[in-house]
């Protein structure tokens, strides 16, 4: 195969990729060989090895061969593996006829998958998306898995043309990911332009997206250019799109169908080639159920969506955010680290409802008001934490069968099994699918689960 000489860095200094599992001899050779020349050091493991605290932490992929897998006791080692280094990028490589088990091992928080036989291309694209994401930080903070895995998704959509729509709670930072995304795309020299649907009177917010001509109005007294055609060849972000009347739906509709817009007041359609991100807190489904939201511009918008998890679901990423924050708002002080143990236990205990906005606002106050050098529980400002929930009430005894010894023991084992999902839908507030996310599996096989459960007798959480 012709090689192809381009040069990811992605070796820098000590990292390492792993190689786990074995496939056909011609296979791994040749993963082997690429990764050797782009100047990555790779050790073979098998999947039944105990990789060390060393290896881990070396190391920045794992590829591991699908088809050494067997679920579900390969599932729960990779989910193991996951928990212990989660920095750590794993990567199923699978066989066309086998996309299924990729996408359980994506579910367990592996941010990418190489489809076997693959080109050497293939997998240099997929290294440098990786170094991508390992430099993210300075844009877009994400240490958790879902985090990761949702940069890795990022930086694949970027690629393209097709709408984006990035929903997630107020303050999570869905303006950085359109930014993000412009950043990693082929027009990242291009204009990026930001519309806050929210913000702009009604009466004025087709001037400003649409552009007008002298005289379309009483005060036009010079001809405008829109957001549209301020963004053409780049990125148009329509943030905050649920709050945008239903009239104006239906002409960005038009503009979005025929790529090409015309000034208020105008006869000449100007055409377009913009990427339209649009970006919301709303849940749009439930918008065009109510008559507030065109099912067709949904549709039209929602090609590739991304969501951002809230904050208190990421809480991997509250450390690094404070530090990120902590440097921005104090970068000469003399000390790296100005958060103490205690402080640290407070930000991770709080449930920010105001999301990453809420926590800058947090660090920002606490080095404004500290006492000292350092920043201690009491200059964060939070409110104390709630008094310890009741503790999960177990589920009463399951009655074993008589005849006791092995067939006794698979019972207490399922019923500690329901025990588990039990209190993992209690810890999300009854929330099924953030609860089927944690268990490692998908919302339809935990309804599965819990059908089961309930003919079984077992109380199901509403």
């Amino acid at each position: 195969m012709k090689h192809v000489d381009q040069s990811v860095n992605y070796a820098r200094g000590e990292r390492v990729v792993i190689i786990g599992g074995k496939d056909g001899e011609n296979s791994l050779a040749f993963l082997k060989d690429i990764l050797a020349r782009q100047g990555c050091r790779t050790f073979e493991v098998d999947l039944d090895s105990r990789l060390d605290s060393r290896q881990l932490a070396n190391a920045g992929l794992l590829f591991v061969f699908a088809n050494c897998l067997q679920a579900p006791e390969s599932y729960r080692q990779i989910s193991g593996l996951l928990r212990r280094a989660p920095r750590l990028s794993v990567v199923p490589i699978v066989e066309y006829a086998d996309q299924e088990k990729a996408a359980a091992l994506l579910e367990l928080g592996c941010v990418d998958y190489l489809l076997s036989p693959f080109s050497e291309a293939q997998l240099i694209a997929l290294l440098r998306r990786h170094e991508l994401a390992a430099s993210a930080e300075e844009s877009f903070v994400s240490c958790s898995q879902a985090g990761r895995r949702l940069l890795a998704m990022a930086q694949r959509v970027a690629q393209t043309r097709a709408p984006i729509l990035i929903t997630g709670e107020t303050g999570t930072g869905k303006e950085l990911m359109a930014r993000y995304i412009h950043r990693f795309s082929a027009e990242a020299d291009a204009p990026f332009v930001a519309v806050n649907c929210a913000a702009i009177p009604e009466q004025m917010l087709e001037s400003i997206l649409f552009g007008h001509e002298k005289g379309a109005f009483t005060g036009a007294v010079s001809a405008q250019p829109g957001k549209f055609e301020l963004a053409n060849g780049g990125t148009l972000l329509l943030d905050e799109i649920g709050e945008l009347p239903l009239g104006l739906q239906a002409k960005l509709l038009r503009v979005l169908q025929e790529q090409r817009v015309e000034r208020l007041g105008g006869r000449r359609e100007i055409a377009l080639d913009v990427r339209i991100i649009a970006a919301t807190n709303r849940d749009l489904q439930a918008e065009v159920a109510a008559g507030r939201f065109r099912a067709d511009l949904m549709f039209r918008l929602d090609v590739l969506p991304l969501h951002i998890s809230p904050l208190r679901e990421r809480k991997d990423d509250i450390l690094p955010l404070a530090r990120r924050f902590i440097r921005q708002y104090a970068p000469h002080e003399p000390h790296d680290d100005l958060l103490t143990p205690e402080a640290c236990r407070a930000l991770l205990a709080h449930d920010w409802p105001g999301n990453v906005r809420e926590l800058e606002n947090t660090v920002q106050r606490a080095l404004v008001l500290r006492n000292g050098l350092y920043i201690q529980p009491a200059d964060l400002g939070l409110p104390l934490p709630a008094a310890a929930e009741e503790a999960p009430r177990p589920l009463p005894a399951m009655p074993l069968p008589a005849e006791g010894g092995r067939a006794a023991l698979r019972a207490s084992g399922k019923w500690a099994e329901y025990q588990h999902v039990i209190d993992t839908i209690r810890r999300f507030g009854g929330h099924k699918t953030k609860a089927a996310q944690s268990l490692g599996m998908t919302p339809r096989a935990l309804r599965y689960r819990l059908n089961a459960m309930r003919e079984q007798g077992v109380q199901i959480p509403v």
